[in-house]
């Protein structure tokens, strides 16, 4: 579904990914673990548009996304949860839901894939008139992810969704990726410091260091690696 081919990314004069290659299988959930700074922020914005590739291909369902505008990339089915959540913090939860629907002109849609945003997180329908800004950090999480739900999307990144929130919350949103997933049948691409949980919950995964693959496996495989064990499984 994704295929990302000896992709090179710059910052200026520094070089944020070293020609790494890697796919994303239709239906699967794959993670990208690694330590700050390892690149893997800067995959998931090479692929939404929000930085320009210095070489290197993106491939969505076998079409290039390198040059397309942001907007244009998601009207292709791909959404982006970034990290930190980004809420619209001066709007209601219900704006904020809006805001994901903006490329949807049919009503009935809209109203559909509101109620199925409802259905995966019944706390926001409770908090539907609430400031953004005013959720907690684990409400403001589901409400990022059941933004960009709201476009639609046949493939979803999530970018460190247990950044910053207290361990049961953290249970409560991975459980809530692997329903999307099944229930849904959404491909999710997932970088995540929570080594541990992602290899967990996912099918197949990246080990990303400053910009390079140094391993890829089966995450079942991987959790069981000495080498992942040692840097980030804490074993």
């Amino acid at each position: 579904m994704l295929e990302i081919k000896n992709l090179t990314v710059n910052y200026g004069a520094i070089t944020a990914l070293h020609g790494i290659t890697l796919s994303v299988k239709p239906g699967s959930i794959v993670t990208l673990i690694g330590g700050n700074g390892a690149g893997k922020t800067t995959t998931l914005r090479t692929i939404s548009g929000l930085l320009k590739p210095q070489s290197g291909e993106v491939l969505y369902d076998g079409k290039s996304l390198v040059g397309l505008k942001p907007h244009r990339i998601v009207a292709l089915g791909l959404s982006h949860v970034p990290e930190g959540r980004m809420v619209f913090a001066n709007l209601t939860v219900h704006e904020n839901l809006m805001m994901g629907a903006y490329l949807q002109r049919d009503k009935a849609i809209i109203r559909q894939e509101l109620e199925r945003v409802f259905t995966t997180f019944p706390r926001l329908l409770e908090r539907e008139q609430q400031i953004a800004g005013t959720l907690s950090g684990g409400e403001q999480q589901m409400l990022a992810i059941g933004r960009a739900l709201m476009s639609r999307p046949k493939f979803l990144m999530l970018d460190e969704p247990s950044l910053g929130l207290a361990p049961l919350l953290v249970k409560t949103i991975f459980e809530k990726i692997v329903e999307i997933n099944r229930a849904h049948g959404l491909t999710i691409l997932l970088v995540e410091q929570n080594a541990n949980l992602a290899l967990e919950i996912s099918h197949f995964g990246y080990v990303l260091e400053t910009g390079r693959i140094i391993l890829q496996d089966q995450s079942a495989a991987l959790r069981q690696n000495p080498q992942v064990k040692s840097a980030y499984l804490g074993g």
